[in-house]
């Protein structure tokens, strides 16, 4: 089937109200705990998800996903299609027409403008973006008038629900960032911690790695919404102590990631005050390898940079090793129970993109100290060691502050020092690592050491975006403030070309047939990206807090507007 025709029908209707709502504000305040707390609003400057989760309560897009994966409209007035004229025959423009009268919390209108300036922004020359991927195969953006913004590809584009769809790519104002161009952007700290936007709250205060505090935006478009009048997003703890926060103590009323054991699920179930909310996407825990040199003897500016091939982790013999030694399913048991199954893919869903790759799943421990062998590491001294041209095999491996994944570091640790591997763990504050401060050391894009752990997903449900991160030229460096997407800084041709084949793909099946083969070679292939668990997202949420819908295509705030009080 040809993913036009599919387009024929892809509008969707979709309108969540679970409860008449008679005035804005009328339920007054709700807490919500992001415990990885965001360190900047604006998602433009971070890839972390705390940080476009929350930044999704401001900044708005033309559309988004529903919890089915459907795309629909948000500041558009419907989305756009083959059968209505917004795509073009030949799939190679998309036009969205703006509903009319639409404000920014500031009061000023919003037009077609501000979504070319979002495009001028991200795609800026001397700037680094962290969504880059949604603009790619953009020739060109058109305003024609105030309420029409026309985005001409550079051949057809199978897939057009990229740009400004999702949590991932909102509109920004104009105005308000009209002096962040470029190496600009991240010097602005009152637009990127106070963002003006089109969502259902307004920012009135904002602490970075702390506290968000929002109220009800006085212009949206909706009059009776949102239902609370004020929010508070706070950060800190970790995700047992979010838990409970919801599940037995009843301070917070949704509390996001609660990725706990199965065990403390259970026993926090009884507590009566909340419940746990869970949904499969495209979550996937992944152990990334650095196929650069993060020895901090290298000048600052060139570590974990392609000026410096890795020492090690270049040979594709000792990263299969590591990936073969480790047990997924007693992963997914200490960690995930239910609420997870052992992966060998970095795309696990929908089904038409999911490799039936399973090669991976169980563990091969001699199998992977012969692969060490054959790449001429031994012990040749005996102290369990493996060391090769007097270079001991030794492996920085971090990842962010949180139980579940500490449990993981350290059954991985047992695993890789069985296989004759110094094994150095590192654990840092969620809301460091995953945040966007091109001056700290210690973001997982910028990669100060051998492998990482942690989570990602696409929003939608086409992985098109997701895999065109791990093109060339989305290397993060100092050249782009450490903002690029590709954090592996793998960088193969043979994959440049197949992204670009996929982006003039329309037969599903085809396209299926492309992103499967680009999963395999980040995957089996070349063991750069060694996925461990798909992971269904678990979080919590108060039984006096209505309009929950668990969200696993778009952001988990998706319908914050139609959240209410359960009297």
């Amino acid at each position: 089937m040809k993913l036009r025709t599919a387009l024929l029908g892809a509008a969707c209707a979709f309108a969540f109200a679970p409860a008449a709502f008679a005035e804005r504000g009328a339920d007054g305040h709700v807490n919500v705990l992001y415990w990885q707390a965001p360190s900047t609003l604006n998602p433009y400057l971070s890839s972390g998800t705390k940080d476009v989760e929350t930044s999704s309560l401001v900044l708005e897009g033309l559309g988004g996903f529903n919890e089915k994966g459907e795309v629909i409209a948000r500041l558009a007035e419907q989305v756009p299609t083959v059968e209505n004229g917004g795509v073009s025959a030949d799939l190679t423009s998309i036009t969205w027409k703006l509903k009319p009268g639409l404000l920014w919390s500031d009061g000023t209108p919003v037009t077609s403008k501000d979504a070319k300036f979002t495009y001028d922004y991200c795609t800026h020359p001397d700037g680094g973006c962290a969504q880059a991927s949604r603009f790619e195969g953009i020739a060109s953006i058109e305003t024609p008038d105030d309420l029409t913004v026309k985005i001409t590809f550079t051949g057809p584009k199978p897939n057009p629900y990229q740009a400004f769809v999702g949590g991932t790519s909102p509109i920004i104002q104009a105005a308000q960032f009209a002096n962040c161009l470029g190496a600009a952007a991240s010097t602005c700290t009152d637009q990127n911690f106070m963002p003006i936007g089109t969502g259902p709250f307004r920012v009135t205060e904002f602490k970075t790695n702390d506290t968000v505090s929002l109220e009800a935006n006085p212009n949206y478009r909706d009059p009776a919404k949102p239902a609370f009048a004020t929010m508070t997003v706070k950060g800190g703890g970790d995700a047992e102590a979010a838990a409970r926060a919801v599940m037995q103590t009843g301070e917070f009323d949704y509390a996001w990631n609660t990725q706990i054991n199965p065990e403390l699920q259970a026993q926090m179930a009884t507590g009566g005050k909340g419940v746990f909310v869970n949904g499969f996407g495209t979550l996937v825990e992944r152990i990334e390898m650095n196929m650069t040199d993060p020895d901090p003897a290298l000048a600052e500016g060139e570590r974990s940079t392609v000026k410096h091939p890795h020492p090690v982790l270049s040979d594709i013999k000792v990263r299969q090793a590591l990936s073969m030694a480790i047990d997924r399913q007693l992963l997914v048991d200490v960690g995930y129970g239910t609420a997870g199954r052992p992966t060998c893919n970095l795309v696990p869903a929908p089904e038409n993109f999911a490799s039936p790759n399973t090669d991976c799943i169980p563990q091969q421990m001699d199998a992977a100290k012969a692969l060490l062998e054959e790449a001429g590491w031994k012990d040749s001294d005996g102290d369990g060691i493996r060391d090769k041209d007097g270079k001991k095999l030794h492996i920085l491996f971090q990842s962010s502050t949180n139980p579940v994944r500490q449990d993981f570091q350290a059954l991985i640790k047992d695993w890789w020092t069985e296989l004759g591997v110094d094994v150095e763990l590192k654990n840092i504050d969620a809301s460091v690592f995953f945040g966007g401060d091109a001056g700290s050391p210690d973001t997982f894009q910028k990669f100060y050491a051998d492998v990482e752990m942690y989570a990602n997903n696409f929003d939608g449900t086409d992985p098109e975006p997701y895999l065109a991160q791990y093109l060339c030229n989305k290397i993060p460096g100092p050249d782009n403030q450490w903002q690029g997407e590709n954090i592996n800084r793998y960088c193969d041709p043979a994959y440049d070309a197949l992204v670009a084949e996929m982006a003039t793909t329309a037969d599903m099946a085809k396209r299926g047939e492309l992103a499967k083969k680009m999963n395999e070679m980040l995957t089996k292939d070349s063991y750069v990206v060694v996925p461990l668990v798909d992971r269904g997202r678990l979080s919590a949420a108060s039984v006096t807090l209505g309009g929950v819908v668990l969200n696993t295509w778009d952001t988990e705030m998706w319908n914050a507007q139609d959240w209410f009080r359960i009297k």
